[in-house]
């Protein structure tokens, strides 16, 4: 995880959230005040994000202490302590938000991540993200995937080539698309390109792609894709995934399993913070 990014982040976040100070909190709080408290999980699942809820607390204060129970990828039950948290009053109550907000969003992607991970669990094929994120995330969500034990796709538009429908109409065609890429790029880089039917696929196949990615197929044409290509390329089933019968789909033969909806539509785990004891402290 790359650090100075993760602080960059988490300082925007909480500026956002605090802008010229938290009004409430100050307002009814004395700085002397001192609490300790537990995140704890209201609804089983998957957790993740254990580090960056320290972090968001060292950041806003080091005065915090945060004691994590559970690990990320530690599958947890209604009521398991997450982490046991103590400091100054104003300072917790402050930061709670952005910290639960980033805790329950990851650990929410993970669990998904993990559910359909195991749908399949028998097959071999893998469970994977796509660029369907949320701005400015883009790392810590994926990071949540291979925390459920999903498989990362191409992080951005710079590390993977994936010629999809607008390219290959904008090139003029599959194989000019794939031709053009090949003399380009640098021949450690593989070559993705969507499909829509099997005349594309038997293209794709033909240009030379690593990997096919089959866009939209029901389960009949998909094994037949799959079958068409015979190894000779990586297979990769996308369109709505969230929404097919994955054990279907593995049992085509694909070898990856895309999945929009672990990003972008997922539901955040119910987690939350609750002081246990609080104490003002008056200075003499």
């Amino acid at each position: 995880m790359d650090y100075l990014a993760l602080d960059n982040l988490l300082r925007h976040a909480l500026a956002e959230d605090i802008g010229t100070g938290d009004l409430t909190t100050t307002s009814c709080i004395p700085a002397t005040a001192q609490s300790k408290g537990r995140f704890f999980a209201k609804e089983p699942g998957v957790i993740c994000g254990v580090d960056i809820l320290c972090r968001v607390f060292a950041l806003l204060d080091p005065a915090v202490s945060v004691n994590p129970q559970v690990s990320d990828g530690d599958r947890v039950e209604t009521g398991t302590i997450i982490a046991e948290i103590a400091g100054p009053a104003r300072s917790l109550l402050t930061g709670e938000r952005v910290a639960l907000n980033l805790l329950g969003h990851l650990s929410g992607i993970a669990t998904k991540t993990a559910q359909v991970v195991a749908e399949i669990a028998e097959t071999h094929a893998r469970i994977c993200d796509t660029r369907k994120t949320t701005p400015g995330l883009r790392a810590l969500e994926k990071y949540a995937v291979k925390t459920g034990g999903g498989s990362n796709h191409r992080f951005g538009l710079f590390d993977g080539v994936l010629i999809k429908d607008n390219h290959i109409i904008a090139a003029g065609g599959i194989t000019a698309a794939v031709a053009a890429a090949r003399q380009t790029i640098p021949h450690t880089i593989k070559i993705e390109v969507e499909t829509e039917s099997l005349e594309q696929v038997q293209e794709a196949l033909s240009a030379g792609a690593d990997i096919i990615l089959l866009d939209n197929m029901d389960y009949l044409t998909m094994a037949q894709a799959v079958a068409l290509v015979n190894a000779r390329a990586l297979t990769e089933a996308s369109g709505n995934m969230g929404e097919k019968d994955l054990g279907q789909v593995a049992e085509t033969g694909v070898d990856f399993i895309s999945i929009g909806a672990l990003t972008h539509t997922v539901r955040a785990l119910d987690l939350s913070l609750r002081f246990y004891e609080g104490k003002h402290t008056v200075n003499a």
